[in-house]
């Protein structure tokens, strides 16, 4: 009986988690807060490329991939 009890919670949960990932309200649980943790994220990662001067070696670098793609 417990073992049947434990098997049916962990179907529940399951299906309730992957539901909540790929189902139609994947969205609905973030807020403001998560969205203002993800720019302050994305923008430490751009002051902190910038900061070390890795801008111009980043471009440099996609000109050249580009350069060999297209044989220029």
């Amino acid at each position: 009986m417990l073992k049947e009890r434990v098997l049916r919670v962990w179907v529940d949960w399951t299906i309730s988690v992957t539901s909540r990932v790929r189902g139609r309200g994947r969205d609905a649980g973030a807020g403001f807060v998560e969205y203002a943790g993800l720019m302050i994220l994305i923008a430490g990662i751009f002051t902190l490329i910038d900061g070390l001067g890795l801008d111009g070696l980043i471009s440099g670098a996609i000109l050249d991939a580009v350069n060999n793609v297209i044989g220029g």
